[in-house]
């Protein structure tokens, strides 16, 4: 059992989901500078965090069905987030509080062990997405997100997808027929 699963067995094991919560498309779970500690597991739909700048916006992650998704840097720091979070298609969430989610990890060894092998694979992902945008052609972007996440090709919009690898649709869907 990945250790995702193990998680999701011990919050509904410990009653620790506090609400749930339908996002309708396009609504916002997170705007940059509100603070957001709560993490959500999507029961169903697909949600897109992203950083705004002047210029443009900048997809970071995606949260689709049977995942975590949160405002990581708001969770950890308990500060405003720099990040949007909004739903691409209508998304069914659970939330758990940070105070409650945090009391169930500090609880035994495993937990500890167990959330701490989960960040590190956050990390680890994020380290792939780097390399990727600095290293790799836009087609073999795409290819290595295909084959790491062939499920986001299915839940996320082309444009989403485009936006996350770093190029125009109009690359993308050429790419996409190649």
């Amino acid at each position: 059992m990945n250790p995702l699963q193990e998680l999701l067995i011990q919050l509904e094991a410990n009653a620790l989901w506090q609400e749930d919560l339908v996002l309708e498309r396009n609504e916002f779970l997170n705007h940059s500078g509100t603070i957001n500690t709560n993490l959500y597991f999507v029961e169903s739909g697909s949600l897109r965090i992203f950083y705004l700048d002047e210029a443009e916006e900048h997809t970071i992650r995606f949260g689709y069905q049977n995942s975590f998704f949160g405002a990581l840097d708001s969770f950890i720091k308990e500060e405003p987030s720099v990040y949007n979070i909004q739903a691409l298609k209508k998304a069914e969430l659970k939330v758990v509080s940070k105070d409650a989610f945090m009391n169930l990890v500090n609880s035994t060894i495993e937990n500890q062990r167990l959330w701490q092998g989960i960040l590190g694979e956050i990390v680890f992902q994020q380290m792939e997405r780097e390399i990727d945008l600095l290293t790799f052609s836009p087609q073999e972007r795409y290819r290595r997100v295909l084959k790491r996440s062939p499920q986001l090709f299915q839940e996320i919009p082309n444009k989403y997808i485009a936006a996350y690898l770093r190029m125009t649709p109009e690359t993308f869907s050429r790419i996409k027929k190649s």
